[in-house]
């Protein structure tokens, strides 16, 4: 199930540790996921991962790629597939600032953390380097 996180109101669904062995994080931002019911679902029994997830911006939006959040268990007719691209939700001046850092070479957005926060799910996204 999902653990606390050190913010007040947080609740931890799921974290990306190797990204910090991969990456030097720069900067961290936080996001808002557009999803579907039965994926809300699905990340509240605790069935999310981030492990090679990414994210990329594209015609002046933010998309997640590869989050992998697991069907509902008990779910009818309706159903999502587990690793489709969704939208992160930012600000402008955000956006704007992620676009002319992304350009510059060895710099990519790598999701840290899926959580909740006041009952909406967000993801924080941390502005990566590679590591040699």
């Amino acid at each position: 199930m999902a653990k606390r996180a050190e913010g007040e109101g947080e609740t931890l669904i799921a974290d990306n540790r190797k990204a910090f062995f991969d990456y030097h994080i720069l900067e961290t931002f936080e996001a808002g996921i557009v999803l579907s019911g039965t994926e809300v679902k699905g990340i509240r029994e605790g069935k999310a991962n981030l492990r090679e997830s990414y994210a990329r911006v594209e015609n002046g939006e933010v998309w997640l790629y590869k989050a992998h959040i697991n069907p509902y268990s008990h779910r009818g007719y309706v159903d999502h597939d587990p690793k489709r691209k969704r939208k992160l939700l930012l600000h402008r001046v955000e956006i704007r600032k992620l676009i002319g850092r992304t350009v510059e070479k060895g710099l990519t957005l790598v999701p840290t953390r899926m959580y909740f926060k006041n009952g909406r799910v967000k993801v924080r996204l941390g502005l990566a380097k590679g590591k040699q």
